[in-house]
């Protein structure tokens, strides 16, 4: 059974929701992060940054959400939650995939720490062009892949909760209303929810 290391409050609920979609028995280890759990070196043998979530899948051992969500995503390809080799939407489903990580994340640390750094040598270009970006291709929804739902969604979905509906880091725009209002309708989201409310 698939072990998932978890802690509330934390980027742990990208791949919590994952596990609710992907329908897969799972259990949940929580790692006290304000204790220091994750930084253990039993821990650091299953996730060597200690940082969470991680997932541990027999001799397998995987770290950072959208790995996490790729793997499962493949390794149980009847939740349909990854175009199969051979799609045509596949490359568009691993660009939203690893876009969540590679452009969300570096432009919230932007807006958050008011970082300039140039539009020239940030990978992301700059948190506007992410958000424009995201904006435009949420706008012919209603998911990244048109109708299929896919981790993609949970990867951008989950980001998008985080930076506009908890933290308000991000002014809202109608499409990202939409998405999130569609990622929060999911019942595997919800249960996601309560899950990491305690």
């Amino acid at each position: 059974m698939m072990k998932l290391y978890w802690s509330p409050r934390s980027r742990s609920f990208t791949t919590l929701w994952l596990l609710e979609e992907a329908g897969q028995p799972y259990e949940r280890v929580l790692t006290d992060i304000s204790a220091g759990a994750q930084k253990t070196p039993e821990y650091r043998a299953i996730n060597p940054m200690g940082k969470v979530p991680a997932l541990a899948d027999g001799d397998v051992t995987i770290a950072e959400s959208a790995a996490i969500c790729a793997y499962v995503a493949e390794r149980y390809p009847q939740a349909n939650l990854a175009p199969p080799l051979g799609d045509p939407r596949r490359g568009k489903y691993l660009q939203w995939l690893f876009f969540g990580p590679s452009c969300i994340e570096p432009a919230l640390i932007q807006i958050f720490t008011k970082l300039d750094v140039p539009t020239s040598t940030a990978a992301w270009g700059s948190a506007t062009q992410v958000f424009d970006v995201l904006d435009a291709a949420l706008e012919r929804g209603p998911w990244l892949l048109g109708d299929s739902f896919s981790a993609a969604d949970i990867v951008i979905g989950s980001g998008l909760n985080f930076a506009i509906r908890q933290f308000k880091m991000v002014p809202t725009r109608p499409s990202f209303d939409r998405y999130i209002a569609r990622c929060v309708a999911r019942p595997a989201f919800q249960r996601a929810e309560t899950i990491a409310a305690g």
